[in-house]
């Protein structure tokens, strides 16, 4: 079996992977994500016990176990850059043997949840409510680094291309979908609403916010609140979960995204208490993996 090149999977001194200085001990099977570092203590402050903590740059991580179920909650950072680390490092230290260099023969699969924030797209999603990503809309051109075309829902991807006059010389959007199974046991309550989150590769032009600079397509926005294709709806903006549901699937795991809405912009609406509103979510988040 081929050897994987010390500079392909790059280790720490004390064998751990480069970025996340972690080992395969450290890991937990199920894996929330958050993008804040100082998100990763208010997710674990609800475990029962903790084990194992951990953090270089920002990519902080605790293990423990809540209501008997092991847990790592792990901060990804900001942008599809980030996640493609993470996600990478993480599959590693489950189906790469790190001493000989070579991919197990038997994979695991993980269980992956994003819970983040997000601002709404549309009128009927409020503020303090959550979405849940049916699919996540990559216009960041990350994933078309793998061979990914087995796992782009392509009839999604064509119709927002045509219904958005996506400019050739940009990467083109794909559509992802969530783990079904994993969806199935996050769903419920008056709050969770569905649809599709879509994620940029930057903050400001790639999200049509102009300050000095003038953006590609001035209408992006108002286009992607338009975009319906079969029911389907783009709900949401942000910058990860198109990179973990595509990395996801081409990896054999399971991926869903949770937003907290902090902001409708059709109802140009501001949580009064986003910290209230991302902590529901967490606990909602934490009892539902525990079933």
């Amino acid at each position: 079996m081929n050897k994987i090149a010390a500079s392909e999977l790059v280790l720490n001194p004390d064998g751990s992977v480069y970025h996340l200085n972690l080992r395969p001990e450290n890991v937990a099977e199920t894996i929330l994500f958050v993008g804040d570092q100082d998100r990763v203590p208010k997710v674990a402050r609800h475990f029962d016990s903790i084990e194992f903590e951990t953090q270089k740059r920002e990519f902080r991580t605790i293990t423990g176990v809540y209501k008997g179920k092991r847990i790592s909650v792990i901060s990804t950072g900001i942008g599809p850059d980030n996640i493609d680390i993470v996600m990478n490092e993480l599959d590693a230290l489950f189906n790469i043997d790190l001493e000989q260099r070579t991919i197990k023969e038997k994979l695991t699969a993980l269980t992956i949840v994003r819970i983040g924030t997000s601002g709404s797209l549309q009128a009927d999603i409020p503020v303090d409510h959550f979405v849940l990503a049916d699919y996540g809309l990559g216009m960041d051109g990350m994933l078309w680094s793998y061979d990914c075309k087995n796992v782009i829902h392509h009839e999604l991807s064509d119709a927002f291309v045509a219904h958005t006059g996506w400019m050739s010389e940009k990467a083109k959007p794909y559509f992802v979908q969530n783990s079904s199974e994993l969806a199935d046991k996050l769903a419920g309550g008056d709050k969770v609403h569905r649809g599709i989150t879509a994620t940029a590769g930057g903050f400001f032009g790639p999200q049509g916010r102009v300050l000095r600079l003038a953006v590609q397509d001035p209408e992006l926005n108002h286009k992607m609140d338009n975009f319906n294709y079969k029911g389907h709806r783009v709900t949401n903006l942000e910058m990860e979960t198109s990179a973990i549901y595509g990395l996801a699937k081409l990896m054999g795991h399971h991926a869903c995204s949770m937003n907290c809405i902090i902001a409708n912009r059709a109802n140009k609406t501001f949580s009064k208490d986003y910290n209230a509103g991302v902590e529901e979510l967490i606990v909602y988040t934490l009892n539902k993996l525990a079933q």
